[in-house]
């Protein structure tokens, strides 16, 4: 006997599914992103502290964080069935294997990505660069956001997971931090 879904449960595929449609007619008609997007408003900050690099990259610990939906394969997905988004985040371990990644997120078309991570996550570019001495050397732990966060979650992400990340970088002694969106 086949189990039905809760009504909860199918409206939360109905979600994605349409989630998955949108990401797919704009990634497929570019010219139908600018109608979309205008749907949404920039959260702007005006008090975001840019500081320069102090020292030459060759000698800077870099760290790589993303709202691409990017996290280890085995950690739980991003809650895709909030529609305000997912403000959480995902540690992930410096040493893990590009291949061990995997992406959560209805709200881009990542079929590239999930093919090639680096796409989105330059991990492996970023361990040749050390290699190269270019970058002195990467962080132990990276971080993977969900990007696509509205209404009430983006308080939630400014006020308490953003400034966890920020706690965590400076802990690991990071001096650089390179940001992929998606």
């Amino acid at each position: 006997m086949m189990k039905q879904p809760l009504p909860s449960q199918s409206f939360q595929l109905l979600s994605r599914v349409k989630n998955r449609l949108i990401a797919a007619l704009i990634t497929g008609f570019p010219s139908l992103s600018g109608r979309f997007l205008k749907a949404f408003e920039p959260v702007e900050n005006t008090d975001v502290p840019w500081t320069p690099v102090q020292k030459p990259l060759g000698t800077c610990r870099v760290a790589l964080v993303t709202t691409a939906g990017v996290h280890m394969e085995g950690q739980p997905p991003f809650n895709m069935s909030d529609p305000a988004g997912d403000p959480t985040f995902r540690a992930i371990d410096g040493d893990v294997p590009s291949y061990a990644l995997t992406i959560t997120h209805d709200y881009y078309g990542h079929s590239d990505a999930d093919k090639d991570v680096n796409i989105v996550f330059p991990i492996d570019r970023m361990r040749e660069f050390v290699s190269e001495g270019v970058i002195g050397s990467l962080a132990r732990t990276y971080y993977g956001f969900m990007g696509h966060i509205l209404g009430h979650n983006v308080e939630e992400l400014v006020r308490r997971y953003a400034p966890d990340v920020a706690k965590l970088l400076l802990a690991d002694g990071v001096d650089v931090v390179l940001l992929t969106p998606a």
